[in-house]
């Protein structure tokens, strides 16, 4: 999904209203959850330096999963 769909311009960040905000809300309400999901992927590579269609392996020696014994 590498700049595919979506493409981040850092130039374009600015203080929103509440106005700007609502318009923002409205706009992604408006949108299906696949594409939300879609967009915060994305988001979240960018963020993190990552290519978004191989994120990196969650590393096991840190983090396990044990089944609970009750």
């Amino acid at each position: 999904m590498k700049n595919k769909n979506y493409r981040l311009d850092r130039t374009q960040f600015k203080m929103q209203s509440f106005e700007e905000a609502d318009m923002q809300y409205a706009y992604w309400s408006k949108k299906s959850i696949t594409e939300r999901l879609r967009a915060a992927n994305y988001l979240i590579s960018v963020a993190f330096d990552f290519d978004a269609d191989n994120p990196p392996k969650m590393d096991r020696d840190i983090f396990s999963m044990r089944k609970h014994t009750g």
